[in-house]
């Protein structure tokens, strides 16, 4: 039993990793360059992102910003009101990939991240990194538990991740003007990014935590970062989409 627990232990500390990195890194850093991180831990952030994950950032950030582009209209790659909600929950990997396929889609929303070397080299090869990172779980608990660990990971990451788009544009409060919805409990679980209405209504705001009582652990650890010199704001106060009403 004291295995399966280290394995459980495991897998949510790795897929909380996984979020932390892609809530601040791919999401704040990258995609709406509300901060910026210094070049070391920036190559840190890939790094665990590869092994983590085996995302390639770049495409990651043309995915979401050609939501942000077309939120819950023709053209979102992974919109519950256009798709259904089970649609998106389950499958949301699927459209990720599908929006993917758009031969142009990286050209047009992600053309300040080019390809550099160590892309080439390295994080370019996503079964390599997730090789990497399967295998450190096997050295560290043995190949049948890291196996196991890896799965859960992997499971337990797609599904929160859905849920952020899924959840997201379907349950939970509208404090400001726009069709997603904010959810503590899931801010909870993602790293902040329950608060997703708050998101939408100023998207370039490190901070996803807008009003009183409202918690963002993403916001944390960019405070960590902040204040250790680490990275900077792109600016400190919220500045709003669209007018909030009064």
């Amino acid at each position: 039993m004291l295995h399966v627990a280290l394995a459980l232990f495991a897998a949510v500390a790795v897929c909380q990793l996984a979020i932390l990195l892609t809530t601040v890194y791919l999401h704040r850093a990258l995609a709406h360059r509300a901060i910026t991180v210094a070049k070391p831990v920036s190559l840190t952030m890939r790094a665990l992102i590869w092994i983590t994950t085996g995302i390639k950032p770049r495409q990651w950030v043309a995915v979401h910003r050609k939501h942000h582009a077309f939120t819950d209209v023709e053209g979102d790659p992974h919109s519950p009101i256009l798709e259904g909600f089970a649609a998106v929950q389950f499958g949301n990997v699927g459209m990720y990939r599908r929006a993917l396929r758009t031969t142009d889609l990286v050209d047009r929303y992600a053309k300040d991240l080019p390809p550099d070397r160590w892309d080439r080299v390295l994080f370019d090869h996503a079964f390599v990194g997730l090789g990497m990172g399967i295998g450190l779980l096997c050295v560290t608990l043995g190949w049948e538990l890291g196996l196991a660990a890896a799965a859960l990971h992997t499971v337990t990451y797609l599904l929160l991740n859905a849920s952020i788009n899924a959840v997201g544009h379907t349950y939970g409060s509208q404090p400001h003007t726009n069709t997603s919805r904010n959810n503590q409990w899931l801010a909870l679980l993602t790293g902040g990014e329950g608060l997703h209405n708050n998101h939408h209504a100023a998207p370039t705001s490190a901070r996803f935590s807008l009003d009183r009582g409202e918690l963002d652990p993403g916001w944390w650890a960019v405070r960590f970062l902040t204040s250790t010199r680490l990275a900077r704001l792109r600016h400190h106060e919220v500045k709003f989409k669209v007018p909030t009403p009064a």
